[in-house]
């Protein structure tokens, strides 16, 4: 029988490359998905599945650029744990790479319907990271 493994507070920050205090904000801000165990002393232990939802909500945040309460509302909803298998490209770099393609292109001829359209489009997909 294999014994689970859990990680220390502290691993799990070296891991992730943040703070322990962000870690201990993050379970007070999303308490239905980071559930740490509680050892000795009260020091905080995760699990391999608590570790991976830490993985998605840095990601979220961090490169994705959404809110604490966008993602809030991404655990509320039930689409949280469809989150974690994304690409890793940040779709905020996207968003921009696109613009960028626009604006070159632009340059060259004259914008025509579906270019506007495009634009528009991405716009759009702006102002829901900024939200």
């Amino acid at each position: 029988m294999d014994k689970e493994y859990f990680a220390s507070i502290n691993e799990v920050s070296r891991e992730l490359g943040l703070p322990a205090h962000t870690l201990r904000y993050w379970e007070k801000q999303f308490p239905t998905v980071v559930r740490p165990i509680a050892g000795a002393g009260g020091r905080r232990y995760y699990r391999p599945e608590t570790i991976a939802r830490l993985k998605t909500i840095q990601d979220l945040l961090y490169n994705r650029g959404m809110t604490i309460m966008g993602v809030k509302k991404l655990i509320h909803s039930g689409d949280f744990s469809a989150m974690g298998n994304m690409a890793s490209e940040p779709r905020r770099a996207t968003v921009r790479n696109d613009m960028d393609d626009i604006k070159s292109e632009s340059a060259r001829s004259t914008f025509d319907g579906t270019k506007i359209d495009l634009a528009i489009d991405l716009l759009n997909q702006a102002r829901e990271l900024l939200e």
